[in-house]
């Protein structure tokens, strides 16, 4: 790992075109021709149902692919297999998630907005979801109990997860038992932009759902995009991007924790992008040097490695000049580890979620700690936020007038629709003042 570049940079010292640069993210790719292969693997789904998404199955990750839809007693074998051990840590992670995401029922109200007028705005759990749980090189029941556990608690009708086979065909047992406590109804062995159409347009082996979650490669993020726009009507999530972390740390941080926080981002994937913000240049010398040793010990080194390329160590003037630069970069996941980090949480609002304190490590939320793991990156903190229990809901407005209520704002509608020059809108108010007058 000698090999390992990345340098320690002061802030300041930094011109602002370089300024600019370490806070840039990996840049994610939407060629053309990844457009159009996406376009043309949507058009074969639309088509040919099945038929096509067994055939992409069998050209992208299983070749004897036969089957699309898992049965119930290839989940009960799969979940059988399963050690009481994991079974364990699965239950704990359900359990906490669960008890987090129950606080977030949504309330419907109900308000007399003028005499005689009652607006009402209610909640209602989205019909059906899709729910896509990554496959490649690491198995995810962790985003299957993020998916899974808001869309039973929210009580829709129709939960379908998607994730892409192993060459033998297989998925991990650990996903199936995921599925089996959330109340996962189908289980479809496809993944990439084939499984997204899929979900988008329906096949002969599942029906179109409502909306679309769930990360997942270039194919699959463009694939989301796409039917998100066209006339299917289904919606996604958020946007997504490469895994980022920034820490924001000072001399009362342990080096080797740090570290290690950033390498637990950096493994997801090459394109991954870590940070550190210090006004400690001591400390980031020693975060350096764990970066060297501890990434020389990771099973996936070669990928921590890469992501590290992309990677920041940065010494600022102050504290606040860190927070300052944390909220202009908009991280995914922010870990703060100073003392009295609680007290700077007003000032940090544009992250996806925050880790507050020496002994919260980031990859506590990627699993059990309570909180969603499905967050917005490439700066989409700015405006968009993490996943929650009432995405999984749709929410309309109910108004009611009675004959007084109405004559009471009939003036106001009026003149409003002539002064747009919209006259159907105020003889759709005078029709009935006039019959009521």
């Amino acid at each position: 790992m000698s090999a390992l570049t990345i340098a320690v940079e002061r802030w300041n010292e930094l011109s602002a075109e370089q300024q600019s640069a370490r806070l840039a993210r990996p840049e994610q790719s939407r060629s053309a021709q990844l457009k159009q292969s996406v376009s043309d693997i949507l058009a074969q789904v639309r088509e040919g149902g099945d038929d096509a998404v067994l055939k992409l199955t069998r050209q992208f990750d299983d070749a004897n692919a036969s089957q699309l839809l898992m049965t119930a007693q290839q989940r009960q074998a799969l979940i059988a297999a399963l050690t009481p051990k994991v079974k364990a840590a699965i239950d704990t992670a359900y359990a906490t998630i669960r008890r987090f995401h129950q606080q977030q029922r949504p309330r419907d109200l109900k308000v007399e907005t003028a005499p005689g007028v009652v607006c009402e705005s209610r909640y209602v759990a989205l019909q059906s979801v899709g729910l896509y749980i990554p496959g490649g090189t690491a198995t995810l029941p962790s985003t299957a109990l993020m998916l899974g556990v808001p869309a039973q608690i929210a009580g829709c009708q129709r939960k379908v997860l998607v994730t892409p086979p192993a060459k033998d065909g297989s998925i991990p047992a650990a996903i199936a038992y995921v599925a089996e406590l959330c109340e996962i109804d189908d289980i479809l062995l496809c993944g990439g932009a084939q499984a997204i159409a899929a979900l988008a347009y329906g096949t002969e082996s599942v029906e179109p759902v409502d909306k679309i979650f769930g990360p997942g490669n270039a194919f699959v993020t463009e694939a989301k995009q796409q039917v998100s726009q066209d006339q299917s009507g289904v919606a996604i999530d958020m946007p997504a991007g490469p895994s980022e972390l920034l820490v924001i740390a000072d001399d009362s941080a342990s080096p080797a924790f740090v570290a290690a926080d950033l390498l637990s981002q950096a493994e997801h994937g090459a394109d991954s992008q870590v940070i550190l913000l210090t006004p400690s240049e001591s400390l980031a010398a020693q975060v350096r040097e764990q970066l060297l040793q501890q990434c020389a010990q990771l099973s996936r080194q070669h990928i921590a490695a890469q992501a590290l390329t992309n990677s920041r160590l940065l010494v600022t003037d102050s504290l606040q000049q860190a927070l300052t630069l944390s909220e202009r970069y908009a991280p995914e996941h922010l870990s703060l580890q100073f003392n009295d980090a609680r007290e700077a949480l007003p000032q940090l609002t544009r992250a996806g979620s925050v880790f507050v304190g020496h002994y919260t490590p980031e990859s506590g939320g990627d699993y059990a700690t309570g909180t969603n793991h499905v967050l917005p990156t490439y700066g989409y903190a700015r405006n968009y936020s993490s996943l929650g229990l009432t995405d999984f809901y749709r929410r309309y407005t109910v108004q009611e007038a009675s004959r007084e209520g109405l004559q009471g704002l009939a003036d106001a509608i009026t003149t409003l629709a002539e002064l747009e020059g919209l006259d159907a809108h105020a003889r759709a108010v005078t029709i009935r003042t006039e019959v009521n007058s």
